[in-house]
């Protein structure tokens, strides 16, 4: 028997309503009701109309926890990201959420301060909710690997690959990215570079200084370890190493900040040391954010789909709800270089005068 109440809308909450009251106001029974909140399609449509009528002449809302509890389950889908200050993840959020809300399910959002403690207890608390399933970006530390396996839930991880996680994931190319960054300051003339990385154990962070390095070496270039620092990914922690990396001699032509966080710390710190960008020191990021077209200069850097991986995971995710027993999927997004005005060319080959005069005439 539906057992849920709840509270006429408004501020003044005078009255809770039982199903046993909506039955008793549309002249129908019980069980009536209970198939008009949970499956209509068995109720004829006259009696389903006045069953729906005193429903919103009552502003009733079932419980979804309620609901949850009877059938094991529930509309919600849990989200847990690791800095909800970084303007990266929100872009995942909302694509997981417009393909959540378009399926009929509804996000509960937890972010855990790049905390693995907090991120533990926020995995326990959703599953108090009954979450159809839970997307998760890990904190560096993360040591979900054994609530997760407790939980039984469908679970999706993005932007990250634990090294202790089988189960689905979905990353950018990291990879690639890092690589086409090392490839394009090359063909620019620069062989003194410098890199600024996220924290190693991440996978993406590794990856994406993994093909600059990659690119270097195709090339006859070395990335030598005191030309590269791994950072937080916070525009702070961006100027104290691009401060570090700026004062070395010789001192780097161009640096590659694994963020756009990273690198706008990486803009602020050849300011306070009275260095132009790109005059001085050519300077790409990593995630072509909203500020990235907008900066002075306007920042190189590499495009990663962060709401096409939250769709995605979240398309994945509800595939895995709805009973979906294919082997464990690590979908793969592409990234894309875009080229914008803090590279300089030192050594302006005809390909780069070309190249350089269309980045001029398209920005133009």
């Amino acid at each position: 028997m539906e057992s849920d109440r709840c509270e006429r809308g408004g501020r003044a909450l005078k009255k809770a309503f039982t199903v046993k009251e909506i039955a008793a106001r549309a002249g129908v029974s019980v069980g009536t009701v209970s198939h008009v909140l949970n499956n209509p399609g068995k109720v004829r449509d006259e009696r389903r109309l006045r069953v729906e009528e005193v429903i919103r002449s009552l502003g009733y809302q079932p419980s979804q926890l309620a609901r949850g509890l009877r059938k094991k389950t529930t509309d919600l889908l849990g989200v847990i990201i690791p800095d909800i200050t970084n303007p990266f993840f929100p872009s995942v959020v909302r694509g997981a959420e417009d393909v959540a809300f378009r399926e009929g399910f509804r996000l509960i959002l937890c972010n855990a301060d790049n905390d693995p403690i907090k991120e533990q207890i926020y995995f326990k608390d959703l599953r108090a909710f009954q979450p159809a399933g839970i997307i998760v970006i890990p904190s560096v530390e993360s040591m979900l690997q054994q609530e997760i396996a407790d939980s039984h839930l469908p679970v999706v991880i993005v932007d990250r690959r634990p090294k202790w996680w089988a189960g689905d994931t979905v990353v950018a190319d990291n990879e690639e990215g890092g690589f086409r960054v090392g490839e394009h300051l090359v063909r620019m003339g620069h062989r003194v570079l410098a890199a600024i990385g996220g924290p190693m154990q991440i996978s993406s962070s590794h990856d994406r200084i993994q093909g600059f390095r990659r690119a270097l070496v195709a090339s006859g270039i070395r990335l030598k370890r005191e030309y590269l620092r791994a950072a937080p990914f916070s525009a702070e922690a961006g100027c104290v190493a691009a401060l570090e990396l700026l004062q070395l001699a010789p001192r780097p032509t161009a640096i590659f900040a694994g963020s756009d966080l990273l690198a706008s710390g990486a803009l602020a710190a050849a300011r306070r040391l009275k260095l132009r960008c790109p005059e001085d020191v050519s300077i790409v990021g990593f995630d072509d954010l909203d500020f990235a077209s907008l900066s002075e200069p306007s920042l190189t850097t590499v495009f990663q789909p962060g709401y096409q991986m939250g769709a995605t995971a979240c398309s994945l995710l509800l595939t895995r709800v709805r009973g979906g027993e294919e082997p464990p999927e690590h979908t793969v997004l592409a990234t894309e270089l875009r080229e914008r005005n803090s590279v300089r060319a030192l050594a302006p080959s005809g390909e780069v005068r070309r190249r350089r005069a269309t980045l001029v005439a398209v920005e133009s």
